[in-house]
Formats: structure tokens, sequence, C-alpha cells
């Protein structure tokens, strides 16, 4: 395991503070705010730390307010339900006393029933891809010099994209995306980690999907983005320190906000997860 993954294991690894209480640390990716990727994962992890032998099917979250990277985040966890298959818990986290997020996560026990999936779409292999890090590097002399930290950093989740998009010059292209993305090094066998991991990876990258049709990044002037909402289903087991592909749409963007919708399969074709969101991508020009 790099050391990068290593402190990103450790940033999930939240403290308990109290009776269904925990604390994470909060990383700063170079963003303005508290990358809502790092608040998903915590949250799922002190849900989990309130539950034993079921592991989280689906989580539903919002984002209340930015986060400060320079904080703490402190999580409350409240018992709202442990029933025969399945248990619910409220996750709320909070800076200075505020909400920044509040989330719901449902857990249930493991059991057999009819199975089905949706086919893997058409998607080049992983191993002719260039990483979104050697990307950077190539337009690292046209990247203004406040972002090339951003964008150019050793990440602990590599990420491959499919057709990628030059934030500098971006083009009208249909509202679709695909990336491959895995935890670099090997991984503990927890499957809550996995799912944490997850939980994390599947925020970067997924709200420009609605950016797409307009030719916009969120490096484009004038433009206001932020995710609002975030909602994962775990499907069946998988390991983040193996291949997936994270194929992602986007069917409508109206009144300031893109929805977008994604799917995680492995190398094989299994789907393993879903995800859905809603994104403020508000265009305010300059007076």
């Amino acid at each position: 395991m790099l050391d990068v993954t290593r402190k990103l294991v450790e940033l999930l690894d939240i403290a308990p503070v109290g009776d269904d209480h925990f604390q994470g640390e909060s990383e700063d990716l170079g963003f303005p705010n508290v990358f809502g990727g790092q608040v998903l994962g915590q949250a799922l992890m002190a849900a989990s730390r309130t539950v034993e032998s079921r592991l989280p099917h689906s989580m539903h979250a919002y984002f209340l307010r930015p986060g400060n990277h320079r904080l703490p985040i402190d999580y409350e966890v409240q018992r709202v339900r442990d029933g025969g298959s399945f248990t619910v818990r409220r996750v709320i986290a909070r800076q200075e006393g505020k909400e920044i997020l509040t989330g719901s996560v449902s857990f249930q026990i493991a059991e057999d029933g009819y199975e089905h999936q949706m086919a893997m779409p058409p998607a080049p292999d992983v191993d002719g891809l260039k990483s979104e890090q050697e990307y950077s590097e190539m337009l690292r002399p046209y990247i203004p010099e406040g972002l090339q930290q951003l964008l150019t950093r050793q990440r602990p989740i590599e990420i491959r994209p499919v057709n990628p998009v030059n934030p500098l010059k971006p083009e009208p292209r249909p509202p679709q995306k695909q990336s491959w993305l895995r935890a670099q090094g090997e991984l503990p066998d927890d499957p809550v980690l996995h799912r944490c991991l997850l939980a994390y990876a599947s925020d970067f990258s997924f709200l420009g999907t609605s950016l797409h049709p307009h030719g916009i990044t969120f490096m484009s002037p004038d433009m206001q983005v932020a995710s609002l909402d975030h909602a994962i289903w775990f499907h069946r087991d998988f390991r983040m320190d193996d291949w997936l592909l994270y194929d992602k749409d986007s069917p409508s963007a109206f009144g300031g906000r893109g929805f977008n919708r994604g799917s995680f399969f492995t190398r094989d074709g299994v789907m393993v997860a879903s995800t859905a969101q809603e994104a403020l991508i508000r265009h305010r020009p300059k007076a």
C-alpha cells in the first residue's frame, strides 16, 4: 500500500468520542471546501461502527453546508431501527456545531434471492489508458500555477478516464462519461472499508457529467458547482484494490441543477454498485 493510500485509510478510520459519536480529520485536496466524498466515506464508516454482522446496502445523504478542510468533523449516529433483516442509522456530520451533511444508511443481513443485472456497457480495457495524473502532467505548462499542485498531486485512488476532457479547452459532448478506478496498493480484507472507499471515490468527476453537453468544466469561468445530494446502493461484494469501471450519465439538467447517475462494474462485467447525485451547476456571469 502506498503511503498516500495508507493516509486515506487512516482518514476513514474515525475515532470514537462518546456513545455513537465519532470524529474524523479533514484532508485538503486543494479545493475551497472539504471534498464531499470524504464526508460520505467517514459518515458511512461512523454508521457502520454501530452495527454488527450486517453490511451497508444503501446510503442517502444531503450536503447542507460546505465543510472546512482545516477543521475536524464530528459525526453523530442515531439508531433508527434494528429489525430482523434490516438496520437503519441516521448520520449527522457537524463542524463548529453546524450540520454540513445529514444522511441515512441501511444495513441488511446476508441472504439469498433472485438475481439479475444490466449488462456492462462497452468500454476500452484499462491497460491501454493513461491516468488523470499523467494527463495533468502533460498539461502542466498550461495549467494556472495555483492549480498545478491540485491537478498533479499523487492520489490514493488512481483514475483512468475514457475519452478525457481537456479542462482548459472543453467542447460540448454527450452527457456520458466513463473511467476506471482503483485504490493504489493492496487493501485489508474488510468489506466495510471497501464500501467506504467506494463512497469516497464515487464523488470524483461525478457532477462533471452534467456539464458535458454545455462545453464547460469546474474550471470554467463564472461557474459555481457543488454536490447537493448523493445516493449509493451496494449490490454485490467487490474490492477497491481491483479495477472498477465507473459508467456515468446525466439524463437532465434544469434550474441550475444537474442530475447524474452512475454504475460500477468489475473487469469481468459484474455490477457491484450504483450511484445518483444532483449537483449545483450555476452559471454566475460577472456584471
